[in-house]
């Protein structure tokens, strides 16, 4: 009995959403590497090839493991708390790490060439969305793993942690839609309207970064859906507040 408590059953469609979001996620890198690959010439950190890393980068980053960073409290739904929470914030390390890469490669790039920086609606919601993706990882980090934060201080910020982390990766989302559009209307020009089998290539990619983003949107507003808190949790949330701020759990 004791065991059945502490251990949730998994939602029966929650893991084919899941495994549908990792196709799409997969698929969306792949496609990715075929059209810089096919169309683009490769990816190289020198020459004229280097701005290729930056779309790669962001797609990987931004969407790809931003998503799954998100999905971590629904696909672990069992495990210990803080392990979960380590795993939540490697995943935004790895994508920031990622994404900065990208960043330099296009900077770097467009100083080589002597090109314009930051005129573009893409690279305003660019820069946009990746001071936003920072400073919540700071702030997440500040409020959940590192020790110091008070139990209501992390309780009245958790709402608003989760917010802005699904606004931030739909925004990350829809920069990289517009990043697509901008990039074909530079090379195809108006051969993009007459079917060109890049641009054609580039519009499903379009449609399953959308959809991608819908997948992972979904999979966390099902409220049947979120984590459910296990006993210890529960216990140890209880005692740390009656320590830290003289509640008392028979108030609760």
């Amino acid at each position: 009995m004791e065991s059945h408590a502490s251990t949730a059953p998994s939602p029966g469609a929650l893991p084919y959403y899941v495994a549908f979001s990792q196709l799409l996620g997969l698929t969306i890198v792949a496609m990715t590497g075929a059209w810089l690959g096919l169309y683009r010439g490769g990816i190289a950190w020198e020459g004229a090839l280097q701005f290729n890393v930056h779309p790669l980068c962001m797609i990987i980053g931004l969407i790809f493991l931003q998503g799954d960073a998100l999905l971590v409290y629904r696909v672990f739904r069992n495990e210990a708390k803080r392990t979960t929470k380590i795993l939540h914030g490697l995943l935004h390390v790895f994508a920031f790490i990622i994404a900065l890469v990208g960043l330099v490669a296009v900077f770097d790039y467009h100083r080589k060439k002597g090109y314009a920086d930051l005129y573009s609606l893409h690279s305003w919601c660019g820069i946009l969305v990746f001071v936003l993706y920072s400073v919540q990882w700071l702030v997440g980090f500040s409020f959940f793993l590192f020790p110091g934060a008070s139990f209501s201080l992390r309780s009245r910020y958790h709402p608003q942690h989760i917010f802005f982390g699904g606004t931030i990766f739909l925004l990350s989302v829809g920069t990289a839609l517009l990043g697509l559009k901008e990039a074909l209307l530079f090379k195809l020009g108006t051969k993009y309207s007459m079917f060109e089998p890049e641009g054609v290539l580039a519009n499903v990619l379009g449609l399953l970064l959308a959809s991608f983003g819908v997948v992972v949107l979904y999979i966390l507003t099902r409220a049947a859906w979120k984590r459910p808190p296990q006993a210890e949790e529960q216990a140890l949330s209880m005692d740390f507040k009656t320590l830290t701020e003289g509640d008392s759990p028979s108030s609760q």
